[in-house]
């Protein structure tokens, strides 16, 4: 048996989550462009962006077959799989303080971001 404490590895989790004030956000918007309620709002990644990868978001009717689907605060969240990779784990966010508006992303993946914000490198 060892003196020595084992340190535990942080557990990332596997699905996103957003704020409330990013659900708010989200809301605001769906009724803005008249998204119908049963919509969901599709997070992804793509590659470009100064950083390599950019997030991605706009509305679907329906999730695809693979996709995972979440539920935060009665907003459906739909995933690919190849994005989740990238962004389990993240936290969205709204930011409407004085540096400026928009959502942001707290990536615990990220390894790099660009100054605006909206691309990563892993």
């Amino acid at each position: 048996m060892s003196d020595t404490a084992t340190v535990p590895t942080p557990v990332i989790n596997d699905e996103i989550e957003l704020t409330e004030k990013a659900v708010a956000q989200v809301r605001r918007l769906m009724e803005q462009e008249h998204i119908p309620a049963h919509h969901g709002l599709r997070v992804s990644v793509k590659g470009g962006g100064c950083s390599g990868l950019s997030y991605v978001m706009g509305f679907d009717e329906s999730p695809r077959e693979t996709d995972r689907v979440m539920d935060m605060h009665g907003l459906r969240i739909f995933v690919d799989p190849k994005s989740l990779f990238y962004i389990s784990g993240t936290v969205l966010d709204y930011s409407d303080g004085l540096n400026g508006k928009g959502f942001v992303f707290q990536n615990p993946k990220a390894a790099r971001t660009c100054g605006c914000g909206s691309s990563f490198g892993v």
